[in-house]
């Protein structure tokens, strides 16, 4: 009995032992785990392994650079908006009807859209809402339903700048014009902060900014936001008075080849691209291209002088009104008989021209072209530009000479047109365009003609607005004006067209000091008045007249009217 009773106690302490060592056993364990470092599965690895189940990281979207007019006026600006979107596979079946109805959408749609992210861990419901329509979809508290803050890019001048503003996509990347262009410039960088989400999705704590955002830069156009209403409105005006297929104006400053205004028809509306069309996208000033007619011929008129075979008081005979050049006959509406080279330009005589041109080595008339910007781009790296066409033979026809020298077999853009006019208007300095404010003291320019034959061609367009001239309507009472109509015949199958042109007037003003440059073009005027100085340049006197009065330029009195002054 004594023997059976020792081997029952060493068993009860044997099993107190272990029982005793349970616990001291966990507890090491525990410790291990959570508190001794380097451990393998230690409490360093629990602990990233609890944070990735639970910690995540946030974007945090930055705010895109806005984009003004040289005056400070606001041409797009983004605002804050909330985005609603969903993980699919915590979404409950059973309240998507509720969902749907708050959505404001059908429950079909609804389930049609969440059949489609099935195997997907997000998907938008929503996008750009304004925050409190938002606020009332959230409050439901949807199981698997989230927000986020976006921006959405707001045009305060709609369609009046849009052709040179551009705008975003959904996704707030540039996707046309100066948007486009200058999309990283202005879009910043996002940012990121790190926040501890529950099971279901929903943050519960933030634990900071991993990365703060980076804003965009902002942009401050050349336009004038006043001088651009002007022209898109006369614009608007004209094009659809008299039934033209499109229309373009730009208004540039001569010193500096600032783009003050660029306006095109038809036009769209940034802010409701619903029904856009493909054709209204087109800023036709950079990206179409025309036959640029008789505006070209103060360019020939400045080789011919360049050449030293010509001086201003020079005459032409251009009886008995038309030349043969080949078999070809080029005509004036009239004989002009006996013409100066002033009046060559007043009348814009093709006979005249014609016969300049063809006294002319070809190269010569071609590089001065070249040099007043033809056949190249113009500087402002807008996207989509045409350079046009400016032929460079190594043996040139007569008629391929002497319709070059008045606008045929050429394709220039408007702004290519106005950096030439330009040139002539600042003594024969050539800048490029510039679509961005530019700074006055820093604009590069070179000499592209003799200062002297510059202002002699100026003096020459002077006459082009006065009685006589082909563009009376495009003189302005308060301003003298200085400028060249041209009339294009267009392109069809059958060669040139009698009954399709492009009416263009390009002009200076005021005409002694000048100080703006602008260019018309109406594409297929259709209601029988398709000459420039009919279609054409009426819209350069009225954008012009109010321009240089919103710029408060000084008015010049006629000199009929200062002598009356003085003689009183």
């Amino acid at each position: 009995m004594k023997v059976a009773k020792a081997v029952s106690m060493w068993r009860v302490w044997a099993m107190v032992f272990v029982m005793a060592s349970l616990p001291l056993a966990l507890v090491w364990h525990l410790a291990k785990l959570q508190v001794v470092p380097a451990q393998d599965k230690g409490y360093e690895f629990l602990q990233s392994e609890g944070e990735a189940r639970t910690q995540r990281s946030e974007v945090l979207n930055a705010y895109r650079g806005v984009i003004t007019d040289r005056n400070g006026e606001l041409l797009a600006v983004s605002t804050p908006v909330t985005s609603i979107y969903a993980n699919p596979q915590r979404l409950n079946p059973e309240q998507h009807n509720a969902l749907a109805k708050a959505l404001g959408e059908s429950p079909k749609k609804l389930s049609a859209r969440i059949a489609k992210y099935t195997n997907k861990q997000f998907m938008y419901l929503a996008r750009h809402l304004p925050p409190q329509e938002a606020e009332t979809i959230l409050r439901h508290r949807f199981a698997g339903v989230f927000s986020e803050t976006e921006y959405q890019r707001f045009y305060p001048a709609g369609e009046v700048a849009a052709h040179v503003v551009g705008f975003t996509n959904i996704n707030d990347h540039g996707q046309e014009g100066i948007e486009l262009a200058f999309d990283q410039y202005l879009a910043g960088s996002p940012g990121a902060k790190q926040v501890v989400k529950d099971l279901k999705g929903n943050i519960v704590r933030e634990d900071g900014l991993l990365k703060a955002p980076v804003s965009g830069q902002d942009i401050t156009l050349s336009l004038d936001l006043r001088l651009q209403y002007l022209a898109y409105r006369e614009l608007a005006s004209a094009v659809k008075k008299q039934g033209a297929k499109s229309g373009s104006v730009v208004v540039m400053d001569v010193k500096t080849g600032e783009v003050l205004a660029m306006a095109n028809q038809p036009a769209y509306n940034p802010n409701d691209r619903s029904s856009i069309k493909p054709a209204q996208l087109r800023n036709r000033a950079l990206t179409d291209v025309f036959e640029p007619g008789s505006t070209v011929k103060p360019l020939t008129m400045m080789a011919a002088l360049e050449s030293g075979k010509y001086h201003l008081n020079d005459t032409i005979n251009t009886s008995p009104g038309y030349v043969m050049v080949g078999r070809k006959a080029l005509l004036d509406p009239k004989d002009y008989g006996v013409m100066s080279l002033t009046k060559i330009i007043t009348k814009s005589s093709q006979v005249g021209i014609t016969k300049i041109a063809l006294s002319l080595e070809p190269v010569q008339i071609r590089d001065m072209f070249y040099r007043m910007g033809l056949g190249q781009s113009s500087g402002t790296g807008f996207p989509g530009e045409s350079i046009g066409v400016l032929p460079n033979r190594n043996r040139w026809h007569p008629i391929e000479v002497a319709t070059l020298a008045f606008g045929y077999g050429l394709n220039v853009n408007t702004v290519q047109l106005a950096q030439a006019y330009a040139a002539i208007a600042d003594g024969g300095e050539f800048k490029s365009a510039s679509l961005l404010k530019v700074d006055k003291s820093g604009v590069a320019k070179h000499s592209a003609v003799n200062a002297t034959i510059a202002q002699e061609v100026l003096n020459m367009m002077k006459t082009v607005p006065q009685p006589g001239g082909t563009a009376t309507r495009a003189q302005i009472d308060a301003y003298p004006v200085a400028g060249k109509t041209g009339t294009a015949h267009k392109v069809s199958s059958d060669g040139y067209a009698d009954d399709r042109h492009t009416a263009l007037f390009a002009g200076v003003a005021p005409a002694d000091n000048p100080r703006l440059v602008a260019i018309v073009v109406i594409n297929e005027p259709s209601d029988g008045h398709y000459f420039g100085g009919e279609a054409a340049a009426p819209v350069f006197a009225k954008i012009v007249e109010e321009s240089l009065k919103v710029l408060r330029v000084t008015p010049e009195l006629p000199a009929l009217q200062t002598a009356q002054v003085v003689g009183f």
